[in-house]
């Protein structure tokens, strides 16, 4: 057993199986008698849903995180070097960017059973926002092992698990041309200082075009994976639409059975009703039925004992 295949698996499943997964893995590193192991297990901390969301955007999607941090590094390269409108281009790709992989993580966390609120939704982004700003942000998140979101407040301050504080590039300064004594040696330091002017501007314009690049190809896959999600969401939302429909159809069918049930059984009691009443009347039809058969019995018997030859 080693810690970083335990914290691996610990920092993927939903946070409110960490405790006992994490006491699980301490004691079965006790019982094998390592003990400073099941000590490092058992200070790992748990992970709030947040950062567990980003863990698991992480693992699904690791190519376009890669890119996000790329993208901030070269953001940062870029930055002192770029015209306004290119500046503006390259903020545009980063919030494309940043929409798409925040989109992915709810459909991650949608698959696992944990929709994704508008609070944790925030501090996702938030976390990413960070992890394009600031390098180390960046490697703690694509690490997978986040314990709570980062936030970066654009004043050099990261907050969250790692603490981290941003250093700021060192500034630029502008090479001055040493003194000459003469114009021959004037117009060498200009051709010079030209040169180099030029090399700048074709290094500046080779960082926007990777700018550019990474920034487009990350949000090309970002956007990609994002409609594929949302295809498999409209999916599910149609599969949900129709065993709706199916359900609403077959209560409906119930309810009409239910009711021509009932009905039957009403129909079923009322002929109960009418049979014991026209068995009554059976018994007592039957009843005079032998009366009068006993009374023309015994009329007939008379009328034979009438009708028999008369006494001397």
């Amino acid at each position: 057993m080693e810690l970083d295949d335990v914290a691996d698996e610990l920092y993927e499943v939903p946070p409110e199986e960490f405790v006992a997964l994490r006491t699980q893995r301490r004691d079965e590193a006790r019982a094998e008698g390592d003990k400073a192991l099941a000590k490092e297990i058992g200070a790992l901390p748990k992970p709030s849903t947040p950062a567990w969301v980003c863990n698991l955007l992480v693992r699904a999607h690791r190519d376009e995180i890669e890119g996000l941090v790329e993208l901030g590094n070269l953001l940062r390269e870029a930055q002192g070097n770029l015209a306004g409108d290119e500046l503006k281009a390259l903020d545009v790709q980063r919030r494309q960017l940043l929409n798409a992989l925040s989109r992915q993580a709810r459909a991650v966390a949608h698959q696992r059973g944990h929709p994704v609120s508008t609070a944790v939704g925030t501090q996702v982004e938030e976390t990413l926002r960070a992890a394009m700003a600031d390098p180390e942000a960046g490697e703690a998140l694509l690490s997978g092992r986040l314990t709570s979101p980062m936030s970066y407040s654009g004043m050099g301050e990261l907050t969250g698990r790692p603490k981290l504080r941003l250093v700021p590039p060192p500034a630029s300064t502008p090479e001055r041309a040493p003194a000459t004594k003469n114009a021959a040696a004037d117009d060498g330091s200009a051709e010079r200082r030209r040169r180099e002017q030029e090399e700048r501007r074709r290094a500046a314009e080779e960082k926007r075009r990777r700018a550019l690049a990474a920034a487009q190809e990350a949000a090309d896959q970002a956007t990609a994976a994002s409609e594929e999600a949302e295809a498999a969401l409209d999916e599910h939302r149609r599969a949900v639409e129709e065993l709706a429909a199916r359900r609403d159809e077959l209560q409906a069918r119930v309810e009409e059975l239910a009711d021509q049930l009932a009905e039957a059984e009403r129909e079923a009691a009322g002929a109960v009703t009418a049979l014991k009443r026209e068995e009554r009347r059976t018994a007592s039809a039957e009843r005079a039925v032998t009366e009068a058969a006993e009374a023309r019995d015994r009329a007939l018997a008379r009328v034979a004992e009438l009708s028999g030859p008369a006494a001397d």
